[in-house]
């Protein structure tokens, strides 16, 4: 015979049984494959809302609107910075507009134009 099986009976009542498990497979998975198309369609499972933060903590804190920078590197004397202000640098302490007298206004953001509004 010219063909791929094997010639003796032993091999080929392997290659039989192992056949016949691999169909009762392939026919157990037609039967739940066709149950599925039965059934009409359902609509998806509703998912999780992500969660609106990381759940590895709170975010950064929200900068004051105002702020003293304590004179240092980069900053020659304690001056009077809005939170948002580049030049402020790494830390700014709260303040507000009452506490803030006498202290120099900064260059770059000008909260003194706020604060001396009429």
């Amino acid at each position: 015979m010219d063909d791929d099986l094997p010639p003796d009976l032993a091999r080929l009542r392997t290659l039989e049984t192992w056949a016949a498990h691999y169909l009762t497979r392939i026919r157990t998975r037609i039967a739940a494959v066709e149950r599925q198309q039965a059934r009409p369609p359902q609509a998806p499972a509703p998912t999780a809302a992500p969660p609106s933060r990381p759940a590895t903590g709170p975010g950064p804190a929200r900068p004051p609107d105002w702020g003293l920078a304590e004179a240092g590197i980069g900053v020659p004397a304690t001056e009077i910075h809005r939170g948002d202000c580049w030049a402020s640098g790494k830390k700014l302490l709260p303040v507000s507009a009452e506490l803030a007298g006498g202290a120099r206004a900064c260059d770059a953001c000008r909260p003194d134009r706020v604060f001396n509004r009429p």
